[in-house]
């Protein structure tokens, strides 16, 4: 493909990459790596572009695996498949569907790639569910010389923490084996709600529902509390609030939505213990300085602990808060306005969403940096898997 401007999902995202390649082999791919090396070139892979932040951004090579779909050896004993890095969420789901077996959770939309959500700590919600990156298990990937490796988390477990969140620096995945379950279906219901019923209630939501979130709309300062259980479960019963939604069927249908209308975002992930506070202090300066300027949802939710090196969630059970933004409209002055709220109370960045920080305030807020800095240069001696953007995110400035 000649070069041509690349736009992400919302729009906020434009840059004209040197080229765009969307190989059909293996062995194209392997080609594509050993030439960017040797004409010192950086290469970036792109999933459906979902991210708010720049993590595809270069000026070189844009490789899509789009050609790359499609699931392999099913296994109903172990709950297991793999994953071509072409599939996104969306389709992976209904494959893995057919094959008796489901992904434990997905994030609120289902558009990104499976590799791009492996790849940045993607998660849902649910207080007992990890990221989508804890499914990783086995990969078949290529590194900065060319090399295909394949293994999995019983060759090298030590391994995995570090490929589970990697941005696309250790390598680029072409095969994900991924820890599935078997398929199960879901009870959704979703409550319009005073805010203060849903903070007085927020314990008991979490910790009765197998999926809960709830949004903030500032300018009526209301709640919506959504909530999912598996199908026969006990639903809540919410008597203080207005039922808007209710929708039952098989699980990869019913943990997204569909959104029409696209947004900016920007999300912490805080020690769940800092969740309320946290929000309280957001909903306060929301109020005080942006509910004018600012008709979108502030979202609330829960997720299990990981020890991923580079995951927002490593060792402890986290609350994220995001904050969104109509696409097209100037959302940077309220993202840092709200970010060093975040900050205080612990938070890290979700990394394919925005965020103003940089390798050296990075390095502090993840206890692994230099564990996950060993297999990345390992895997890619010769950096050509990190843009400039990169390396303003993973080399601190001497």
């Amino acid at each position: 493909m000649g070069n041509r401007e690349w736009k992400n999902w919302s729009g906020s995202l434009r840059f004209t990459p040197g080229k765009v390649v969307t190989p059909e082999s293996e062995d194209e791919i392997v080609q594509l790596i050993k030439k960017a090396r040797k004409d010192n070139k950086k290469l970036r892979v792109v999933g459906a572009g979902h991210s708010s932040s720049p993590l595809v951004k270069t000026e070189d090579i844009l490789l899509s695996l789009k050609n790359f779909k499609g699931v392999e050896a099913p296994d109903l004993q172990k709950n297991l498949a793999t994953v071509l890095a072409g599939m996104t969420i969306k389709e992976a789901g209904k494959d893995l569907y057919r094959h008796g077996l489901a992904m434990h959770n997905t994030g609120d939309v289902d558009v990104q790639t499976v590799a791009g959500a492996i790849g940045t700590g993607t998660h849902g919600t649910g207080r007992e569910l990890p990221n989508l990156s804890s499914m990783l298990v086995g990969v078949r990937m290529f590194t900065g010389t060319g090399e295909i490796i394949d293994t999995n988390i019983e060759e090298d477990k030590e391994l995995f923490r570090a490929l589970r969140v990697a941005m696309g620096t250790c390598g680029i995945f072409i095969k994900m084996r991924l820890q599935l379950q078997p398929f199960f279906r879901l009870t959704r219901k979703e409550w319009c709600v005073p805010l203060e019923k849903c903070l007085g209630n927020l314990e008991e939501l979490q910790e009765r529902n197998r999926n809960f979130d709830f949004y903030w709309y500032p300018r009526s300062d209301m709640a919506k509390i959504r909530v999912m259980n598996k199908e026969g479960e006990k639903m809540p019963e919410i008597p203080y609030g207005k039922l808007t939604f209710k929708k039952e069927g098989d699980s990869h249908k019913v943990l997204p939505r569909s959104r029409h209308l696209k947004f900016d975002e920007m999300e912490y992930a805080l020690p769940a213990k800092n969740g309320p506070e946290c929000f309280l202090e957001v909903r306060r300066e929301i109020k005080q300085k942006w509910r004018k300027d600012v008709a979108w949802r502030v979202l609330y939710r829960t997720i299990k602990a990981d020890d991923a090196f580079m995951s927002s969630m490593y060792g402890r059970d986290s609350v994220t808060i995001s904050l969104h933004h109509n696409a097209g409209l100037p959302f940077w002055e309220y993202f840092r306005a709200i970010e060093p709220i975040f900050r205080r109370y612990g938070g890290r960045p979700h990394w394919g969403k925005k965020h103003t920080l940089k390798a050296a305030e990075l390095k502090e807020l993840f206890p692994c940096w230099d564990d996950f800095q060993k297999y990345r240069k390992r895997f890619d001696p010769d950096n050509i898997f990190l843009s400039p953007y990169m390396e303003e995110l993973l080399i601190p400035k001497q």
